[in-house]
């Protein structure tokens, strides 16, 4: 009997079929990867699995009985529980109140030394006992009276695991889990699934990120266009023949970057002595310098929250300095607005696509112009020229291939990666002079990786100054001319890209010597 199994399972959205005749069979005790590009159907396959989607044909079993979910509530009392790429905590509460959010544990008062009744007070000691308990028998490192909003990514990532097990749920859906985790964190989620897995549960991992299906997975299914084109057995095939699947056509895993002499290149981009300082008063960055050249690609390495998404922020204008100066061809653009940025020559890829990139309830068309709808051929007397728009917008899909439902859906409707690929498409088509890249293949499929690498080395080619911030130490080597490297605010080395290895910025990150 399987864990969980798809018959024939369909979804349309009116004429578009995200998902068709989906037949797969997952084990018991198993970890079974869904891989696919972005738009593939991975991620509606999953929502149908837990009820947050109603398929339009198909059967969907669990334990070898039919079900049909009208909610997630209905799934979870089926023993499935979804882990979701996107976070959904409440980040003033602790560990223990967001695990037990909608479950809590309320206090029993006792007549007379006998059994009494529940009484609508929540019992705070029972919880977070209850709570550490759990987190002790799982080995996950936690302290459940932690506010969630001070604990990191990774720790975040294991509250939620914590909150389906807590409901003892046995299949466990992971949508892309490790697209925000930094290389450590991976390690020890994937840790952590194997030892699930030796607790008997049954993980299903939707994810692009080849090394982990390798490290991990039992069996690996492959989607391309909302159909199944091949299963495997994780210990019978490998990533060149998986990425041939998912793409349909051989995909080059490795970046092919020539080397480029820029000492006698001009410098397009200077900071000199940055500094500032959180909503706390933290010191967050402290004298921070570098410079970068025409047609060179700096790198930022680090472990996450040691600076590097503070210091894109104050260059893209979303935060100010306290004390240093930042130059674009010699010309000061110290805490300029981000429109100032960007009428400059300044392109901006922000971390959090969402919160920063996007509006998810504005057409494709419109973010593909977003920041940049004052310029003359979309915009005349104040006012915005749809059939332009549209036109320009029609031309990125083409050219950076996204892959969309509808020509005038919203952002909404798109899957992460696709997402990413509109601000890629607006920012890099912006012919800037120089490029603020910050994890710019965040939860991409190896395709989009592959196509967006190819990008970045184009503006390089054309001479362009780019500085990239990334949580994968193999883009940011694969990447990058020159490396720094932050820990704690600061800069605490740099290493040339074609000489940098794992091991030595690894010790870098963690604030050590690398000799």
């Amino acid at each position: 009997m399987y864990a969980i199994e798809a018959v024939n399972l369909t979804k349309k959205y009116g004429d578009f079929v995200a998902n068709e005749d989906i037949n797969i069979s997952i084990e018991q005790g198993e970890i079974t990867a869904i891989v696919g590009e972005n738009g593939a159907g991975k991620t509606t396959l999953m929502n149908m699995f837990f009820g947050l989607q109603r398929p339009t044909g198909g059967e969907l079993k669990v334990q070898g009985k039919e079900v049909s979910f009208n909610s997630s509530l209905d799934a979870i009392n089926c023993g499935l529980g979804m882990v979701h790429q996107h976070f959904k905590l409440v980040p003033s509460l602790t560990v223990f109140e967001n695990i037990l959010l909608g479950a809590e544990l309320k206090k029993n008062f006792g007549i007379f030394g006998k059994a009494g009744f529940k009484s609508p007070i929540i019992d705070r000691s029972l919880e977070r006992k209850t709570v550490q308990k759990l987190i002790d028998d799982y080995k996950f490192e936690l302290n459940s009276e932690d506010i969630v909003d001070s604990i990191s990514i990774g720790a975040k990532q294991r509250v939620e695991i914590l909150k389906m097990l807590y409901r003892n749920v046995d299949i466990l859906i992971f949508d892309e889990p490790t697209a925000v985790l930094t290389p450590q964190e991976v390690d020890e989620l994937l840790a952590s699934f194997k030892e699930l897995k030796n607790q008997g549960k049954t993980i299903i991992l939707i994810t692009h990120k080849l090394r982990e299906v390798m490290e991990v997975s039992d069996k690996v299914v492959v989607i391309k266009r909302g159909r199944v084109v091949g299963t495997r057995n994780t210990k019978d095939t490998d990533a060149a023949e998986l990425a041939r699947l998912m793409v349909g056509r051989e995909v080059i895993l490795n970046v092919n970057k020539e080397d480029r002499d820029t000492s006698r290149s001009k410098v397009v981009y200077s900071v000199k002595n940055l500094s500032t300082v959180n909503n706390f008063g933290k010191k967050v960055l402290d004298d921070i310098s570098f410079d970068i050249k025409e047609g060179e690609i700096l790198g930022v390495a680090g472990v996450e929250g040691n600076g590097q998404s503070e210091l894109v922020r104050v260059l893209s204008g979303l935060m100010e300095s306290t004390g240093g100066s930042v130059s674009l061809h010699n010309q000061d653009i110290t805490n300029w607005w981000p429109g100032e940025l960007r009428a400059s020559g300044v392109g901006i890829v922000p971390e959090d696509r969402y919160a920063q990139g996007l509006c998810k309830d504005m057409t494709i068309s419109d973010n593909l112009i977003a920041g940049y709808h004052n310029n003359p051929c979309l915009c005349k007397n104040g006012l915005l020229m749809k059939k332009e728009i549209e036109k320009q917008g029609d031309r990125l899909i083409e050219k950076y291939d996204i892959r969309i439902a509808e020509r005038n859906g919203n952002v909404s409707q798109l899957s992460g990666g696709n997402a990413q690929k509109i601000i890629v498409a607006r920012e890099f088509d912006s012919d800037p002079k120089l490029l603020l890249v910050s994890q710019p293949t965040r939860g991409v499929d190896i395709g989009s990786i592959e196509f967006i690498h190819r990008k970045i080395l184009e503006l390089r080619a054309a001479g362009k100054a780019i500085l990239l911030v990334s949580s994968e130490l193999s883009e940011i080597m694969n990447l990058s001319d020159r490396i720094i490297v932050m820990y704690k605010g600061k800069i605490v080395g740099e290493l040339p890209g074609k000489n940098a290895g794992s091991e030595r910025l690894g010790l870098m990150m963690a604030g050590l010597p690398a000799e």
